[in-house]
């Protein structure tokens, strides 16, 4: 799930930020005012589930899945980090760092801090700081990706300040694993598959999306945007299966590739004209220059959709709402625009609702008639995957130790204050439900009702 800073949007506050959970079943956006997360499980109704007005200037506020964990960054204190635990009301900790925040990434077991030259690997249990990362090469917008799948944790981040090299490191073994040389300029977007297997990648020019095998980092896809004009991809994701990938950027267009194998002979299954053309193009690459086959052998967009307007930064993502394939598309002018995606014949992407994320809302349907659609019902897809994995048996552990054994390895990160009614929590304390969702810890420092330590 990407994050992306938007601006002020006409007649609104505009958002600040606006990311995906893990399986997009939520959507997050910050504002001036403060923050709210919306159920995107139905296509006809936005449930506004929380809003919180504490936090003014929200740049960054992720969830974890569906949990009542959610981590704020607001421009106010750009270098603090605080996690609640919003169905309650209270404050889990706080970390504060040595300069901004540019991102944060979660799953059930890690939660990852970006900043421009160093990342910082906690435990989500308990909050402990397992290791930091310094060092690391420029990188001014905070570009890195999580492995939404807690068994592996992999994280994805730039190598290199001037070309498109990958750093996969392994967050639960604290150890690299590779570098993908991916592209000849500096990277823009990258993003990993629901179980880890797969990474997305795009550059600078925004021309070529590739796709690589983890953790061996070897190319199995390439995709071309378009040739006419470099463009700023904002936003990569795959669909929960893996056969789908989005791209956005700062065009009107919203590009989905198909991951596709095709047969030994470069066939597919059921031969089409396009098929036929793309095998020619193959034959002929053979006598034709590098760089020119390379373009030729490059595959287009499965299917598209045209926004209503360009230049506006969004945030994109493909899942399956009510049993069918959707793309969704959250602008920074505050609107939350689905589509239907064919998955057989693709093209052109119907426009099926439009809600506005903060204001009066006024909806508008386009391309299913009222009455006809059934009711809603829950969708046993990837949604009902999720929460059966995560149903499985979880090794928790204790309260946490006065004396934080993983603390000394801080790197400039500092613990802040506990709200005193959690410093001397008897146990963990539960999110929604123990066996669907890990217990998180309450943070303590050693200390009642301490003053924040700031670097």
């Amino acid at each position: 799930m990407e994050t992306g800073e938007g601006a002020d949007g006409p007649g609104g506050p505009g958002l600040g930020c606006a990311s995906f959970n893990q399986d997009s079943t939520s959507l997050a956006v910050g504002t001036k005012t403060g923050y709210r997360l919306f159920s995107v499980t139905s296509v006809d109704k936005l449930d506004c589930i929380h809003e919180s007005a504490d936090t003014p200037d929200v740049y960054i506020v992720e969830r974890l899945f569906s949990s009542s964990l959610v981590v704020v960054v607001s421009q106010a204190l750009p270098r603090r980090m605080n996690v609640y635990h919003f169905k309650k009301g209270t404050e889990i900790c706080n970390y504060s760092y040595s300069n901004s925040i540019l991102a944060v990434r979660l799953n059930r077991q890690r939660l990852v801090v970006c900043l421009e030259e160093s990342v910082y690997i906690h435990n989500i249990k308990d909050m402990k700081l397992l290791k930091t990362l310094l060092n690391t090469p420029s990188n001014p917008s905070g570009l890195c990706a999580l492995s939404t799948n807690h068994a592996n944790s992999y994280l994805a981040y730039p190598g290199s300040a001037t070309i498109g090299e990958i750093i996969i490191y392994d967050a639960n073994n604290l150890s690299t694993v590779t570098m993908i040389p991916a592209h000849d300029s500096p990277l823009a977007a990258i993003t990993f598959n629901a179980s880890g297997t797969k990474l997305a990648s795009a550059s600078e020019r925004g021309t070529v999306i590739r796709v690589f095998t983890i953790p061996e980092g070897l190319r199995l896809f390439e995709f071309r945007r378009g040739m006419k004009r470099y463009v700023n991809i904002s936003s990569l994701s795959f669909s929960p299966d893996a056969q789908f990938l989005c791209a956005s950027s700062n065009t009107e267009t919203v590009h989905i590739f198909k991951l596709e194998q095709h047969g030994p002979g470069g066939e597919e299954d059921s031969p089409t004209w396009s098929a036929y053309v793309g095998k020619m193009f193959s034959a002929a690459s053979s006598y034709l220059p590098a760089q020119v086959s390379g373009m030729m052998c490059q595959d287009r967009a499965f299917a598209t959709v045209r926004l209503q307007v360009a230049g506006q930064r969004n945030v994109c993502t493909l899942a399956m709402i009510q049993k069918l394939p959707r793309l969704l598309v959250a602008s920074s002018d505050g609107q939350l625009f689905i589509y239907n995606v064919d998955p057989q014949d693709g093209g052109e992407c119907a426009l099926v609702k439009t809600h506005r994320l903060f204001g009066v809302e006024e909806e508008h349907e386009t391309g299913e008639a009222e009455g006809a659609a059934p009711p809603p019902q829950p969708c046993q897809s990837y949604a009902a995957a999720a929460t059966a994995a995560a149903a499985m048996p979880t090794t928790t552990t204790g309260p946490v130790s006065a004396t934080l054994t993983g603390y000394s390895e801080d790197g400039g990160a500092r613990k802040g204050e506990v709200i005193p009614e959690h410093e001397f929590a008897a146990g963990p304390v539960c999110l929604d439900d123990e066996t669907e969702f890990p217990p998180i810890n309450w943070c303590r420092d050693g200390s009642r009702g301490g003053k924040e330590r700031r670097t």
